[in-house]
């Protein structure tokens, strides 16, 4: 049975998942504010890095292909990314970003870190690097893919 946690003590899977939550809101109202869904905002932190393949990218955001087509149709459409041919493999193609792709991928990064990092503005220094420790510890440990980069 589920224990009704709402301050104070929690154990790791509740405050795993909330945290969760409080990231994705966080996201949600970013990617509002540049009138993109938090998925484009998520598409367009990645590919700040380079282009990639749709069975890359699929990997990268967990999505299955036609999720991931219909995902970058639809922010193609906005003009933030094109579909280019791949070097490498003339069959397939990658995403990149295109110029006004890149320029909205700058602006929501650097203030989705800053309202990510507000949320531990009431954290001692101490506290904020020991939470980044472990969290970058379960991160690595769960090989989760490099889908948003460190702000530093």
């Amino acid at each position: 049975m589920a224990r009704n946690v709402s301050d104070g003590e929690m154990g790791i899977v509740t405050a795993l998942v909330r945290s969760s939550f409080l990231v994705d809101a966080v996201y949600a109202e970013a990617s509002r504010a540049y009138g993109i869904t938090p998925q484009q905002g998520q598409l367009l932190c990645v590919l700040m890095a380079q282009p990639f393949g749709m069975g890359e990218l699929g990997g990268m955001l967990r999505l299955a292909k036609s999720s991931l087509t219909g995902l970058v149709d639809r922010t193609s459409k906005l003009g933030l990314v094109r579909r280019e041919p791949d070097p490498v493999d003339r069959r397939a193609v990658r995403i990149a970003l295109t110029d006004e792709g890149l320029a909205v991928a700058d602006r929501f990064y650097t203030d989705t870190c800053r309202r990510i990092e507000a949320l531990a503005d009431g954290l001692k220094a101490s506290d904020r690097a020991k939470l980044a420790e472990l969290l970058g510890r379960v991160v690595t440990e769960n090989q989760v893919p490099v889908v948003f980069a460190d702000a530093e």
